[in-house]
């Protein structure tokens, strides 16, 4: 089961939020440099460039060095929440600044993605639109494993992925934990982990390295609490559910690209260059 909610305000002033979002200026009056997820005033991770026309990403930095679990959410997100639950989302919420959000509710299997290994996008689709990194001549490398969880078309020109970013590595998870999730998994249970989101629809301007140019649909979900969750279902093959909060006005994307969401998640999953079947 999937749920996209309906926009709504959640949040706390900026300077008291503990997560948010940054544009960093090279100098004053110069033109935006890097767009940050901000943690405690760390940068956390530096996002797609705001040009639209940039290779999409998300790359870890020094400042993602902990999760966000909350007290007294680990009960209510043990299990299955069949909702959008106003006071789990409030919650996380209030981790935020304040801001426009669109709540989801969504079923992932996630797949553990290792960077420059098999299936990371970074060195897959994303080099066979953009070509690689013109500097240093690599892809794009986003410094962390993640998780890569959905896929599907949007049209004959863009294709929507889905991603899960932990906000530390798996090899911090505790084995003992991880060992439990996999063994409830295995006795049918879904529980459920917290994040926050952007939509970034980037597209290359001119690329003479492409070998298949389109637009990518990238949703990013910053993982806040369910490490050992996601690493478990990983492992076992099994699902989870992923209670989130979507920054509209932090996303690279309007409003017409998310009230399409709600469909794309509804889809079959496919690869690119795969189609429905007719």
């Amino acid at each position: 089961m999937n749920i996209v909610g309906e926009p709504r305000r959640f949040g706390v002033p900026g300077p008291e939020a503990r997560l948010r979002f940054e544009t960093e200026l090279q100098e004053r009056g110069s033109a935006p440099r890097r767009r940050l997820l901000v943690l405690d005033g760390k940068p956390a991770f530096e996002l797609s460039p705001w040009c639209g026309t940039c290779q999409f990403l998300f790359q870890r930095l020094e400042g993602a060095n902990q999760t966000l679990s909350l007290e007294g959410m680990q009960e209510r997100l043990a299990g299955r929440v069949s909702d959008l639950d106003d006071g789990i989302l409030d919650a996380f919420g209030s981790l935020l600044p304040e801001g426009d959000y669109l709540p989801l509710l969504l079923r992932v299997e996630p797949r553990l993605v290792i960077p420059g290994q098999e299936g990371d996008y970074f060195s897959g689709e994303q080099v066979a639109t953009w070509g690689l990194e013109q500097f240093w001549g690599l892809p794009e490398h986003p410094r962390t494993p993640y998780y890569r969880t959905f896929e599907t078309v949007v049209d004959d020109t863009a294709h929507f992925y889905e991603f899960v970013v932990p906000m530390v590595p798996p090899s911090w998870n505790e084995r003992g934990r991880v060992e439990e999730y996999v063994e409830r998994m295995g006795r049918g249970s879904v529980p459920t982990a917290a994040a926050v989101s952007t939509l970034d629809l980037c597209q290359p301007a001119v690329s003479i390295q492409s070998s298949d140019e389109y637009e990518h649909w990238g949703l990013t979900h910053f993982l806040l609490d369910g490490h050992h969750k996601l690493e478990a279902a990983a492992s076992a093959g099994r699902p989870v559910q992923l209670l989130s909060l979507l920054a509209l006005g932090e996303s690279l994307a309007g409003p017409g690209d998310h009230e399409r969401l709600a469909t794309l998640r509804a889809q079959p999953s496919l690869s690119r260059g795969a189609r429905p079947a007719r």
